[in-house]
Parts: structure tokens; sequence; C-alpha cells
């Protein structure tokens, strides 16, 4: 079968040479080149919109293609169009630029000037991978499927008051019972979900703002698969980028989620835009987390009041969660119920940050001591909600998850103390 090949190539004398050598490749099916990336991804948007099948299996791009430089143009065409494989072709094909070009999502890299064997053994080793992957995407199993699972956001009253520990002991306490689980990080500009959990990644949520058709491949190139099995879209290590991910953006990537994980937890930060008023919008339970401080209080109300007014959730279709609680505090739960008119979680979480302290720190928090009386109020919160298939065992060094019992004893023990 003939390797159908695209080049991208601005220059005229590139293009001839080019050209040239890749007539000369044994089976070898050469498209007519694209001259900027604009037109290249003009091109392979429209033979998409056909099939598949109609997309030409390698893409050569030229570094010095243009207008858009020719690794984000390699990121763009890897994101969008994931069963075609990207060759750069540079005359600096050094260990730096060839890292950088795999992060962006190149299959190879061949150095100028061009040499008949290097481009042909290239040319055949992406074509064998994009043959692989669409054997992949046609068998079906990289389609999302099913009805949906289920959304929950995580709002802080304030910041500081717990949101982002809260989102990811969820997401771990679901994860861990055996239900496939995205965490979502949608504090845009400030997110720490990459911190607390010691990730590095390069692509984030707003890698994704722009693309009108997340397809399964698209979703799980931007995902990080994180040791504890969770997939992790984090936020932007640019703060700025974060005006990129617009409400119509954070539905269709929610959508996205939802379809391919039982369960998607959304960590939304304390500051409210656009995004975050989808998510939450969304939610199947939208949880807010306050202090039982006078500060935190009154931020939880003042937000119950501006989603009401946005219409975006009703107060009583919220529920909020008292974190750092104690039996000696003036504000107990029952009492932030009242005043924010909300639903009220069941489940408190204690105050007993020296648990944490040491996990936060190190930027290791699934690896929380399953001793931690915080950890097991968090993991009981999930079984309230429903997170969790109960009972049932964690993996290996979780412990046991509470489930439903768990929340029931947390709550005998804090009714019968208060």
């Amino acid at each position: 079968m003939a390797t159908r090949i695209l080049p991208a190539v601005g220059d005229v004398d590139a293009v001839r040479s080019v050209t040239t050598l890749l007539s000369q490749l044994p089976d070898a099916e050469p498209v007519a080149p694209v001259a900027d990336s604009t037109q290249l991804v003009d091109t392979l948007a429209r033979l998409a919109a056909e099939s598949v099948d109609e997309l030409p299996e390698v893409v050569i791009v030229h570094e010095r293609i243009g207008p858009v430089p020719a690794l984000e143009l390699i990121r763009e065409v890897a994101l969008r169009f994931p069963a075609v494989g990207v060759i750069l072709v540079t005359s600096d094909p050094g260990p730096g630029l060839f890292q950088a070009a795999m992060d962006y999502g190149a299959r190879g890299l061949v150095a100028l000037p061009l040499g008949y064997e290097e481009l042909a053994t290239r040319v055949q080793a992406v074509a064998q991978w994009s043959a692989g992957v669409r054997r992949h995407l046609g068998s079906g199993g990289d389609v999302l499927t099913g009805a949906g699972g289920t959304v929950v956001t995580v709002s802080g009253a304030k910041g500081g008051v717990g949101t982002t520990l809260t989102a990811i002991q969820l997401a771990l306490a679901a994860q861990a019972s055996g239900r496939p689980t995205a965490l979502l990080d949608m504090d845009l500009q400030a997110g720490d979900i990459a911190s607390f959990l010691d990730v590095q990644f390069r692509r984030s949520v707003a890698d994704l703002a722009a693309i009108t058709d997340l397809s399964p491949r698209v979703l799980a190139d931007a995902v990080f698969r994180h040791d504890s099995g969770l997939a992790l879209l984090l936020a932007p290590g640019e703060g700025e980028r974060g005006e990129e991910v617009t409400d119509r953006a954070a539905r269709q990537i929610i959508g996205a989620l939802r379809r391919r994980y039982e369960v998607v937890v959304v960590d939304c930060g304390a500051q409210l835009g656009g995004a975050g008023a989808a998510a939450v919008e969304m939610a199947d339970t939208a949880l807010l987390v306050t202090t039982p401080d006078v500060v935190a209080v009154r931020g939880a109300k003042r937000a119950v009041r501006m989603w009401d007014r946005l219409q975006i959730r009703k107060a009583q279709e919220t529920t909020v969660v008292v974190n750092r609680h104690s039996r000696g505090t003036e504000i107990q739960p029952p009492l932030i119920q009242r005043i924010t008119g909300t639903a009220l979680a069941a489940t408190a979480v204690p105050a007993n940050f020296k648990e944490l302290q040491s996990a936060v720190d190190a930027g290791r928090v699934h690896e929380l001591d399953a001793r931690s009386t915080v950890k097991q109020a968090l993991w009981a919160l999930a079984g309230e909600l429903g997170l969790v298939t109960a009972p049932a065992e964690t993996r290996k060094g979780h412990g046991r998850l509470r489930g439903d019992r768990g929340a029931a004893s947390l709550r005998r023990r804090r009714d019968g103390a208060g």
C-alpha cells in the first residue's frame, strides 16, 4: 500500500528538493505540497471531514514554515489529527531540538540537507506507526462510549480553605475503588494540582480550548496518566493562558471527559470565571468547601448568592463541605447550613494539618497515610457522594475505603461530640 506524504514547506528551493526526493522513495505517494501552516491545517481538516482514511500517513514540516512556528504547528497537528505522523526537517538535529520535537508530538526528525537513506528509513517507520494508530481507532478501542460519567465540581468559599486537597482525595477514592476517574484543574490562573501531585506535563486544558472536535485520541494526548491511575488534565503553567478556556470550551472539554470516565472531579478554585461557571452549571454535584470561620462562611454565602443571581446553580442544589472542623469552634456545620441555605455534607473534615504538612510539602498527597483522619474523612465523603464502589479494597498502600459505613461512623462521632 502506498504511503501518502504531505510536505509543508514554504521555501521554493526546499520544496523542489523535498518533492524530488520523496518521489524516489519506494511505495511513496507524495501529495501536492502546502506553503504555510494555515494551508496545512485547512487541508488536513478538509480531508479528516471526509474520513480518517483520507488523511496522509506522513506530514513533513520544514523548520522555516510559517506563520505558526514549526514546533507549535506540530503540536496542533498532533492534537487535532492523531492518526497523522509528523516528521520535522531541520538544519539543527541536536538532542535539545529532538527532545522538544518529541514533546510537541513529532514522530521523527530528519537533518538537512536531506539524505535518501535517512529520509526513507524515517518515513517508513512513521508510516507504520500511523497505520497502527488507524487500526486501533478503527477497532473502536479508543471510542468514547456509555451514557456518561458523574461530574463533581469542588469550589472554594475563598482561597486556602482546602479546595484542591478535597478534589484530589475525592478523585483518588473513586479511582481506588475501581472507577476510571479524571481530575480536571479548572483553577485556570492558580491551579495547584500539579504541585500537590508532583507532576510536570507540557500540555494543559488550554491546549484543548481551540479544538472544535475533541476526538478520544486528542483528549488522551492532553491527559497525563498519574501513578495513582488518575487521568489528570492540568491547568496551564502560564496563568494568562487561562483566558483561552472559554465557557464554551469548558463545556466541550468536560463533556468529552464525562463520556470517557466514570467519574470526573473538577477543581474550580475560589475565583469564578466563565469556564468555572460552566463547570458548576454542568455538574451532577457541586461542592462548596468552607472552613468554620467568619470570613470563609461569609465567602460561602457570597458565592452561593452569586451563583443564584447568575442562574448558575440554586442554593439548595449546592452542597457545602466543612473543612478543618473541630468541636471547639463557635461556628458549627448546622449554623453554616442555615447561613448559606445550602445542603450540607454529613461528613465534616477534621482540623489536623500536621497530618498533611509533610505530604503537601513533598507534593505527594496521593501517598497520604491511610490512618490520617483527614484522608479517612475525605474518602468517607466520596462514599457519601456515591463516587466509590462500596465495599471495596483500595489499591496497595491506601487502606480500605470507608464508604457509607465510614461516613455514618464519622457522623455518629461528630453528632455525639457536638
